[in-house]
């Protein structure tokens, strides 16, 4: 018989999962007002930035979506809780 009727580890997986989207998410909608400054002055490195905040937010999204349904929710929950203060603070 075990101590919980759960696995605990997956718990902190979900855990690691919305913290690593919350803070992905806010860097992500906290750069962009950078990058939309950078690509209306016509600097080439304004695409570069915005592609790459997107590779990093996609390829956390993938890895968690390869560790299952419950990880990839809570990923996509921390981010969108990201975006929440990310604009608060820019308001």
């Amino acid at each position: 018989m075990t101590l919980f009727p759960f696995d605990p580890s997956a718990g902190m997986g979900w855990l690691l999962a919305a913290t690593a989207g919350m803070a992905l998410g806010w860097l992500h909608f906290r750069s962009l007002a950078q990058v939309t400054r950078l690509v209306l002055a016509g600097r080439a490195v304004g695409i570069a930035l915005h592609v790459g905040r997107w590779l990093i937010l996609v390829t956390l999204l993938v890895l968690c979506a390869r560790a299952g349904a419950a990880a990839l929710l809570a990923a996509a929950a921390g981010v969108m809780g990201g975006r929440a203060i990310a604009l608060r603070c820019t308001a």
